[in-house]
This record gives structure tokens, C-alpha cells and sequence, in this order.
């Protein structure tokens, strides 16, 4: 173990959340008497959530008027604040409002950016249904399914014979149903569209394509189709509303603020840092990474490469055991990282080791701190991963800092000072991909049928997604 002469740490403490969020009920009694929840919800998902939740959230409290209203709505709030679950108890109670009449067809789809996180929001779909349903049987039964790349073709042809209500997928599954003459028959029925974490592909060509096909699915829809936007970081939050709506639709915003209390500090070792971390400086870090793990019950540990993620798991390994210690990131199969996963939600791991994998909202149990090694580059990236540590409304985010070099120290330094005050990294949105563009025509026009699609047509599609408004003839 270190000693104090040869490590230096430096915490700040707890850092105030900046919030622009009306108050909300303090306690599960004035929660009761909510008019919010009793005016807006099917009594027995009122009774439910009074039960079960308790107090509304600012993101909830705010947002539900306007879902309710029928609005495109843009939730802005931090990590662990329940902004998901804000849009799908409306989605859920708009299903279960419709009683007998509910109908074997798609009406919510669920896109977000990563295929472990759909996964994670189906399970957390289930539970509260399968609550409903005890509480009252004479509910209708809602079907949630997960359509991403992991999916099973066999799963897939059963959700072609049997639809279901909430279909959760990722940007890129929703394309290929988009692309197909049967997929866009189970999506003519959509009411609703949440697109969570939208910050995670907003400055991306993944992004451009999103609002591609969020465009072809308004007009496959045979009506309107309400757009729900999550996302915990973004700036200027006006421009990520006018991405997920297009130039001519109202997007009704709420802004909670970014940042909640956190507890924040810096790890670096009294040897000085070079250019490049040193064998010594490692040998160092490995031991203080160890000290802090083993000073709580569970650390998420981010990197920025799947490389250093497979070597640091291999090293803390070793010195805290085989079984105490794995890592996650994208080139892992399906099944080694639900495995991973799991094994972290139970309790079962002391460390995780994870890429940007793990990096946004999927559960994964308690999580006691966060580690970040190596500078992530971006505010809106550290406060993401600090925040799966107290993923909870009424918790408190813990996280440390790692540089390994001097350049990334002065990042770290600035980083935080940057945090302190509030700011946020400037979004850049990727603008006009012409590729992007050449693919989702080329899928729009081989599911066109016999009658074809005008170039005129497909140029007033395209130039309703906000990344190319600007498009010529």
C-alpha cells in the first residue's frame, strides 16, 4: 500500500447542483395529494407510483404536463434523476388507458445508443407492468421486446407475429425495420418515439442518421408521432432540441441543470509525471486504485481504450483476485458482458473496468465510486461516468480522477475548476453527411413499392431532420 508520503489526494468536496428546476414535494405524503400525479395517471399507475416512487422528481414533475399535452418534449436533467422513467410512465399509461381496446400493434419505441442499455430497460419495463397487473388484473397486458444486433432471428420472427407494444431498440435496428416493407407495417402504428442519451450521437454521423429515420417513421406513422428526448449533458440545450424535433416543430424543453451534488477530487502520486506514465508511476497507481477499491463495497473504473481496460482489470486482478475484478467493453461478447453486468449488480464484483460501454444510463446496482484513469477530454463525459456512483435521485456521486501524465493533470485541474462553475462542453453537430444521406434514400426508395418516391419527395424528407435543413435541390 502507499504510503502518505508518496500520494497526494485532492478532494473538493461536494460540488452543488445547478438546477433550474421549479421545487417539488419533499415528502411521500405531500406526493399523495399531488394533483400532478392524480390528474395525469390511470389511477392504478397513480396508486402504484405513490406507493413505490413516492415524491415526483423535477424532471417528472416538469415534464409531465407536456408529454401529457401531446408536445415534443426535450428532458435535460443529471444522471440518476429518473428522466427515463418520467417518459415512460406517460408512454405506459397512454397503453393502459386504452384497456380492452389495446390492439397487438407498436405504439412506444425506445431508442437508445447502446444494445446493453436496451436490454437493461426492458427488464426495468417488466417489473413495475407485472406490479400493475397484480394490483389490478383487469389491465391489458403490454409487450415489451428488444430488436437490436444481439437479437436472436428467432426473437425477431416472433416479434413479426406477434407485435408488441413498446419495441426498444438502438439507432441502427430502428433503420434496418425502417427498411423493410414488413418492418415499416409493425411501425404504422407508433404514437410515441423516447429517444434517450441523445447528447451520445448529436455530434456524430450516428446521429445524422437517427433523425433520418425519425423523419421516415413520422411518415410511415399513419399519425402524428410525439418525440421524447433524454439526455443529462448537452450545451446549448435550444440546438439538441431542434435536433431531436427538425427546423419546424416546437420543442418544449425542461432544464433541470447538468450537475447534482458530487463528491470530486484528483489522485496523483508525489513523483513527478513525465510526458508518458512511467513503469514506477503505474506500479503506484495499481496500488492506490487497490487502497480506494478496497475502502469500498463496489468501483466502476473508466478508461478511454478497450485495451488499457483488458490490461488494468489483468493487474488489479492480480492483486485483489480473479473473481473480484473484470472489465467490459464493446468487443466482448453479448454474453461475457451481461455476465459482467450481472455480476456487478449482485454484488459479486469489487471492480468493473469498463470502456464508454458502461458509460451511460443502464442500472448496474449500487455503485459506491467511480475512477476515472486517464483524462476523458470532455466536462460532459466525466460527469456521465461519475455518475453511475449514487445512480439515485436522493444520492451523491463519488468519483476520482487519475492522470498519467502532466498534460492530463492540467486537464484535470481544469476540468474540475470547470465543473465547479457549472459549464459544459460546447456541442459541434456533424452537419449534411452526404453518405448518411445516400444510404437512407436508398433504403427509403427500395420500400417505396410500385408507385415509387418524387426526388421532390425525398428532398422535403431529408430537409425536415435538422442536420440537413439547409439541403439544396
Amino acid at each position: 500500500m502507499p504510503g502518505s508520503n508518496l500520494w497526494r489526494s485532492t478532494a473538493l468536496g461536494e460540488i452543488p447542483t445547478r438546477s433550474h428546476a421549479a421545487p417539488v414535494p419533499k415528502t411521500a405524503a405531500h406526493a399523495e395529494q399531488d394533483p400532478c400525479v392524480e390528474r395525469l395517471f390511470h389511477p392504478t399507475l397513480a396508486q402504484w407510483f405513490r406507493d413505490t416512487i413516492g415524491t415526483p422528481s423535477p424532471p417528472q414533475a416538469l415534464g409531465w404536463p407536456a408529454i401529457a399535452r401531446g408536445e415534443h418534449v426535450l428532458i435535460a436533467a443529471p444522471t440518476g434523476s429518473g428522466k427515463t422513467f418520467a417518459a415512460f410512465l406517460c408512454a405506459l399509461d397512454q397503453l393502459l388507458r386504452q384497456g380492452d381496446a389495446l390492439e397487438p400493434c407498436t405504439q412506444v419505441v425506445y431508442v437508445s445508443p447502446l444494445k446493453a442499455l436496451s436490454n437493461d430497460i426492458e427488464k426495468n419495463l417488466q417489473a413495475p407492468l407485472a406490479a400493475l397487473q397484480a394490483r389490478d388484473p383487469s389491465l391489458p397486458a403490454i409487450q415489451v421486446m428488444v430488436r437490436t444486433g444481439d437479437t436472436p432471428a428467432k426473437e425477431r420472427a416472433k416479434m413479426r407475429r406477434r407485435l408488441p407494444h413498446v419495441l426498444v431498440t438502438t439507432p441502427e435496428s430502428l433503420y434496418i425495420v425502417l427498411s423493410s416493407q414488413s418492418g415499416q407495417a409493425m411501425l404504422r402504428h407508433v404514437r410515441c418515439v423516447i429517444v434517450d442519451e441523445i447528447h451520445a450521437v448529436v455530434e456524430s454521423k450516428r446521429g445524422a442518421h437517427l433523425t433520418l429515420s425519425l423523419e421516415r417513421l413520422s411518415r410511415v406513422a399513419q399519425q402524428p408521432v410525439q418525440r421524447i428526448g433524454l439526455s443529462a449533458t448537452q450545451k446549448p440545450i435550444d440546438s439538441v432540441g431542434r435536433f431531436l424535433v427538425g427546423p419546424e416543430r416546437r420543442c418544449h424543453i425542461v432544464d433541470t441543470g447538468h450537475l447534482r451534488h458530487m463528491d470530486l477530487g484528483i489522485e496523483a502520486p508525489v513523483l513527478p509525471l513525465s510526458a508518458v506514465c512511467s513503469h514506477d508511476t503505474w506500479e503506484l497507481l495499481y496500488a492506490r486504485m487497490v487502497q480506494l477499491i478496497q475502502q469500498h463495497q463496489t468501483t466502476l473504473i473508466f478508461v478511454n481504450t478497450r485495451k488499457l481496460a483488458e490490461r488494468l482489470s489483468a493487474r488489479l486482478a492480480e492483486r485483489l483476485g480473479t473473481n473480484e475484478v473484470t472489465c467490459h467493453h464493446g468487443s466482448l461478447s453479448k454474453e461475457r458482458r451481461f455476465d459482467a453486468e450481472q455480476r456487478l449488480k449482485q454484488g459479486s464484483l469489487r471492480a468493473l473496468v469498463a470502456t464508454a460501454s458502461l458509460e451511460l444510463g443502464i442500472d448496474i446496482g449500487d455503485v459506491d465510486l467511480v475512477l476515472q484513469i486517464a483524462s476523458p477530454r470532455r466536462i460532459a463525459t466525466f460527469l456521465q461516468r461519475v455518475g453511475r456512483a449514487g445512480h439515485g435521485p436522493q444520492r451523491t456521486p463519488k468519483g476520482r480522477l487519475f492522470p498519467l501524465t502532466q498534460d492530463e493533470l492540467s486537464e484535470a485541474v481544469a476540468l474540475l475548476a470547470a465543473v465547479q462553475r457549472g459549464e459544459l462542453d460546447q456541442l459541434i453537430e456533424t452537419q449534411m453527411p452526404l453518405d448518411i444521406l445516400a444510404q437512407q434514400w436508398v433504403a427509403t426508395c427500395v420500400t417505396a413499392g410500385e408507385e415509387g418516391i418524387s426526388p421532390q419527395t425525398l428532398h422535403a424528407l431529408a430537409k425536415q431532420a435538422w442536420p440537413y435543413r439547409m439541403l439544396s435541390e
